[in-house]
């Protein structure tokens, strides 16, 4: 034992030693950092850090994205609607808020913020989720979001097998219960969707509408709801489009919000101003989720979608004769009729299921009728003045009464005078205190629309005779002139 010990090194040997590998490693890292470039640099860590955890590590993490290839990842949506129950005491952080504006003093919900770590506990396996968030550059592409899992390798395959199915069905039955509504607008400038709770009273029952068409739109959507086996076996997309037309304030919102209701379904309003071009637009739509409506208001006011192809190509030969364009020219081309036909009706139809489509328009002749066919618009409805039979359903709701001796006097003015419910709806609303005042307001109000027309008439006629007397003296002045001129160049 001394023997051995008489053969060890000093210690000052073994310093020295050490101090000379140290400078040495020092040299070596200098001329490393000078040679080799940076980036190169972090990558190299980067592979070798890599290689280490992997050798040593007995975890294995999933990752997550936000989507997948081209559309939305349903697994993502489903963890981001499970971990949120699955919050307990070993959460470091929580991100709260309501966006509920009806009711301020509801419970926060809650949502998982970057960075936070939750332990999920399933068959005995323990689990480790953490949101990543990488912020964009650019303004106009959203920020990168990843869920990573963490977990034992030994029980990677459980995980996928049992893990993630548990995941997709506990998503689906809390959606599936959920008692809240959200509406969606899309940001253009962060280029995601935003809610806000929907929370509208329209119901089929007090709905100013005839019962027959009340009842039909109701069948037409269970039927649709209902035919999932249907849809596949005749390898159609499980969707349904629907056409909203008539003048301005005869319920076609209220009629899309009673259908949200009924359906239970979350609604997507897209305005075609805030879409860039046809590949945004399909972005966009493949954000959208299952079991929902997709609402496209007013659709006659975008000109490239709405207008007859017809018409677009007599104005391009008119810009191409006059050699300028009608209008200021844009440098975004913006939707085209072919993008939204794509996705309504072509092959990116089939990216999502059981949804929805609702179009909206004050001027049906204005549309397309590439748009109108079956399979883009299935069902047309017709949105009209009020009828006798909605009157009586806007008393019952807003006057609380069925029956009084003025409504016979009201359905014969109804009859004859172009009045939408929602005018009516306004006249009852003044005084529904008291509904005979509320009736009699009404009745003035119809005779005054009635009248009105007349008076419209008599001032047309007028304006017209002016014209015409106008038109008279203009032609007796160019006369004059012409005669005039041609004294002239006769007598030159």
């Amino acid at each position: 034992m001394t023997s051995l010990l008489k053969e060890l090194p000093s210690m000052s040997t073994i310093l020295a030693a050490y101090a000379s590998l140290s400078a040495m490693a020092m040299l070596i890292r200098t001329i490393l950092n000078e040679m080799i470039p940076k980036p190169m640099q972090k990558l190299i860590n980067s592979k070798f850090s890599h290689l280490i955890s992997n050798y040593f590590s007995s975890n294995f993490t999933f990752i997550i994205e936000e989507r997948w290839q081209a559309v939305y990842n349903e697994t993502f949506r489903a963890v981001e609607v499970y971990l949120p129950t699955r919050i307990g005491p070993t959460t470091d952080k929580l991100l709260i808020g309501s966006n509920d504006t009806n009711n301020p003093t509801s419970l926060p919900k809650r949502k998982i913020p970057s960075d936070c770590k939750i332990i999920d506990e399933f068959e005995g396996m323990t689990l480790e989720w953490t949101l990543h968030v990488r912020e964009s550059e650019k303004y106009y592409i959203p920020d990168k979001k990843t869920f990573h899992l963490t977990c034992k390798k030994r029980v990677r395959e459980l995980v996928e097998q049992r893990y993630f199915p548990h995941i997709a069905k506990t998503a689906q039955t809390i959606l599936s219960k959920r008692e809240k509504l959200n509406i969606y607008t899309y940001n253009q400038d962060r280029s995601r969707w935003e809610s806000a709770v929907f929370r509208h009273p329209a119901r089929f029952e007090t709905l100013a509408m005839e019962p027959e068409l009340k009842q039909f739109i109701k069948d037409d959507l269970d039927s649709f709801a209902g035919r999932k086996d249907f849809f596949e076996s005749v390898g159609r997309a499980w969707k349904r489009g629907y056409l909203l037309f008539g003048p301005p304030g005869t319920g076609k919102s209220s009629l899309v919000a009673a259908i949200a209701n009924y359906l239970n379904y979350n609604v997507y309003d897209l305005q075609f101003q805030s879409v860039r071009n046809d590949a945004d637009l399909r972005r966009i739509l493949t954000s959208t989720t299952n079991r929902s409506i997709l609402l496209i208001e007013d659709i006659d006011c975008s000109t490239k979608i709405a207008k007859d192809r017809d018409k677009v190509k007599d104005d391009q030969d008119k810009e191409d004769k006059d050699g300028r364009p009608d209008r200021p020219s844009s440098i975004d081309p913006g939707v085209t009729l072919s993008g939204l036909l794509n996705f309504i009706d072509g092959l990116w139809s089939s990216c999502g299921n059981e949804r929805i489509i609702i179009f909206t328009t004050n001027h049906k002749e204005k549309l397309d009728p590439a748009l109108l066919r079956p399979g883009r618009m299935d069902v047309h409805i017709h949105m009209g003045y009020c009828t006798p039979t909605g009157f009586r359903k806007l008393a019952t709701t807003y006057l609380g009464i069925k029956d009084d001796k003025l409504f016979d006097a009201i359905d014969d003015l109804i009859k004859i005078v172009d009045v939408t419910p929602a005018e009516v709806a306004q006249q009852l609303m003044i005084k529904s205190d008291d509904p005979k005042a509320a009736l009699h307001g009404l009745i003035e109000y119809l005779n005054m629309k009635k009248d009105k027309p007349e008076e419209d008439r008599t001032i047309q006629e007028e304006e017209e005779k002016a014209k015409d007397e106008d038109d008279k003296n203009d032609g007796k002045q160019r006369m004059k002139l012409e005669e005039s001129e041609t004294g002239s160049i006769y007598l030159s």
